[in-house]
């Protein structure tokens, strides 16, 4: 069970095209937003759709690849562990930041496109 401590898969649609930075031969990082929706019905039986932001974050390899075969838009599932971490922005106020760390990453299929 030790490995199941610190484990999330999230389905969802992604945010941007994936971009990949590179720091070295070696380094290579992508940050891509990832959406998921939760669907359930308010008081008076509407059906409301409530969306989540979730930071994705894949190195390496990984990143390669996740730009190759995805775009914006696309379902796509990521498996990994959650990260939490602090930063000063520009104005000197410190941020804290919670993004998922990928050790997976599947595409599923393209977004319906509208009519």
């Amino acid at each position: 069970m030790k490995t199941l401590s610190n484990q999330v898969t999230l389905i969802g649609n992604l945010g941007k095209d994936v971009d990949v930075k590179t720091f070295s031969e070696s380094k290579k990082v992508a940050n891509i937003p990832l959406a998921t929706n939760y669907y359930y019905k308010n008081a008076k039986g509407e059906k409301v759709k409530e969306t989540q932001w979730h930071n994705v974050v894949l190195w390496g390899n990984l990143a390669d690849i996740a730009k190759q075969i995805s775009h914006k838009g696309d379902q796509v599932m990521v498996q990994g562990r959650l990260t939490y971490r602090q930063y000063e922005d520009a104005q000197g106020q410190k941020q804290k930041v919670t993004e998922i760390l990928v050790s997976e990453f599947m595409k599923l299929s393209k977004k319906a496109q509208a009519a």
